[in-house]
């Protein structure tokens, strides 16, 4: 049987999505362990899902999904769009702090605490690129 087809052979596909489990779950301070253990997996099999090994049934992917509070389309986000967008939000999304913030931002409920939050964030980023303007100018 050709590479081309093999239908259980992992892809690039798989690869993302484990790297987005990854960054997900360590976002969440989980192990690899206590993933496997809520999936009904080994910490083994974990670890090739993550490194893109192994293929993720869709069950279990939404079950995953679930548990990092996040919803399955999250997994799918990257796949589409230009070369330079996949890696972008590729780049994006594998930012454990990225995800992190993302995470804590998105259990926010209260609208005006999520708008003053958001503008604290740009605020700093500001800052932080009025500061860069500035030594760049120095120099």
């Amino acid at each position: 049987m050709s590479p081309l087809l093999k239908p259980k052979a992992a892809t690039d596909a798989d690869r993302t999505i484990g790297s987005l489990i990854a960054s997900l779950r360590k976002a969440q301070g989980l192990s690899q362990s206590a993933l496997g253990d809520a999936i009904g997996v080994s910490f083994q099999q974990v670890q090739k899902y993550e490194k893109g090994h192994n293929r993720i049934g869709a069950g279990r992917l939404q079950i995953i999904a679930d548990l990092l509070n996040v919803p399955v389309e999250t997994f799918f986000a990257t796949q589409a769009g230009s070369e330079s967008e996949k890696l972008g939000a590729r780049t994006f999304f594998e930012d454990p702090q990225v995800m992190e913030l993302v995470l804590a931002f998105t259990s926010i409920s209260d609208e005006t605490t999520r708008c003053s939050v958001l503008s604290i964030v740009k605020t700093a980023a500001t800052l932080q690129n009025d500061h860069r303007t500035a030594q760049s100018l120095k120099g």
